[in-house]
């Protein structure tokens, strides 16, 4: 064995301090975020007389939308805000799933066992609800299943409590009050009473997750009982979502997409994702369809890499962005369109995610976004979650910088930039 050197001992302690002082900067930076977030929450929080001032506040602008005072006092009279509800809003998730682990919640064995069994129930009416409003039945199973796990759970918590909570707390600005006006409006009109007005902390309501806003314009009485219940009628909430999938541009007799395999040497400098092109310009690039089906001869669809080019690749419609439109979440609208094609009995994916790729936590995607932004890219919210927006300014960096444009935010990327900048 060689002997030790003073030159080597003084390497080692140097090493070690610089060791132990990278790791109290790291537990700073973790009692300063969590303090900020515990400030953040205290800020956010509601005392009873803060809340009860908002209410008395609130009733002008509901009487003027139409509420009488009973139905108000009904829904807000001896309310208190609730403070589980400020504590969800102060939460930040510690890791970005990837969305290989979303789709595998999305379509796993046991929510397709159930869809299965609760399409068999819901055939009689789900029929003429697909006839008269032209959506594809196995897309409104697959949003029920996605939202309560077909009508397992609609969310306990009392709508009206938590919008006002949530609106006396300033969050989202005047969104919440505005949602929890029309929430007394629709108490106003009987369709339910306020104590079964139950949905999540944010609001959202019955066995398809409708904002009272959304339920103002798109909620449907279809079993006829006079009332639009979302609640408790699986008929009204089901039709209510073919509905509003219809509303927002659901073309009938047509797919949301499929899913496709790329030619070898596929560029997409030439084909970038998320741009509409005709099925025929994509059959000349070298697409096919991955289960063997023949390209359709009319109509545009757009590429999606959700997991980059390494990843199943898909060609979505029209269709698919109605699906968005009920949430815009990528995962979530790819989630609900695989989900109805397995419960249609299709067969599982061809392409295989990239299950071994490295991929950034939610403090290293901020980082990323950071690192755009300060390129001068638009990324839309600086929040850490890489959106649309933020893909899109990923494509044109990578353009830029010689890399394949996919929109992919991976750890090599980021290692990109860091080593780029």
């Amino acid at each position: 064995m060689a002997p030790i050197g003073r030159r080597d001992v003084f390497c080692s302690l140097g090493q070690i301090i610089r060791t132990l002082i990278l790791f109290a900067l790291f537990c700073a930076g973790l009692m300063i975020a969590a303090t900020a977030n515990a400030r953040a929450q205290e800020a956010a929080a509601v005392s009873d007389a803060q809340f009860k001032s908002f209410v008395a506040e609130l009733w002008p602008d509901a009487r003027k939308a139409g509420v009488s005072r009973a139905t108000f006092d009904a829904a807000l009279a001896g309310l208190k805000p609730d403070p589980s509800v400020i504590a969800i809003t102060g939460k930040q998730s510690e890791f970005v799933k990837p969305i290989w682990h979303y789709i595998g919640s999305a379509v796993s064995a046991q929510r397709l066992e159930r869809g299965n069994a609760r399409a068999k129930e819901v055939e009689s009416f789900l029929g003429r609800i697909e006839t008269k409003y032209g959506v594809d039945r196995y897309v409104v199973l697959a949003v029920w299943g996605m939202e309560t796990n077909y009508g397992g759970f609609s969310g306990k918590m009392n709508v009206v409590r938590s919008l006002a909570t949530l609106a006396a707390s300033g969050y989202r600005g005047t969104f919440f009050r505005d949602e929890l006006i029309v929430a007394l409006q629709i108490l106003e009109q009987g369709h339910i009473e306020p104590e079964n007005m139950l949905g999540s902390w944010a609001g959202a309501m019955g066995q398809t997750q409708f904002m009272p806003s959304s339920f103002m314009k798109y909620a449907v009485d279809w079993d006829g009982d006079r009332h639009k219940n979302i609640w408790t009628s699986t008929q009204d909430a089901l039709a209510s979502t073919a509905n509003f999938l219809s509303a927002h541009g659901w073309v009938r007799d047509w797919t949301w997409g499929y899913e496709v395999i790329l030619p070898q040497g596929f560029s997409l400098l030439k084909h970038e994702p998320n741009v509409d092109r005709p099925f025929a310009d994509w059959a000349r690039a070298g697409v096919k369809i991955a289960d063997g089906g023949d390209m359709p001869r009319q109509g545009e669809a757009s590429l999606l890499l959700p997991a980059g080019k390494t990843g199943p690749a898909f060609l979505v419609t029209t269709n698919f962005q109605a699906i968005k439109s009920y949430n815009t979440s990528t995962a979530y609208a790819l989630g609900v369109a695989l989900l109805s094609d397995r419960l249609a009995g299709g067969d599982a994916l061809t392409g295989k995610w990239p299950l071994n790729e490295r991929m950034p936590d939610a403090d290293q995607s901020l980082e990323l976004q950071k690192h755009l932004v300060r390129m001068g890219y638009d990324i839309g919210k600086l929040d850490g979650k890489i959106g649309e927006k933020a893909q899109s300014a990923i494509r044109q960096y990578q353009r830029k910088a010689g890399l394949e444009p996919d929109g992919f935010a991976n750890m090599a990327l980021l290692d990109h930039m860091r080593h780029s900048h």
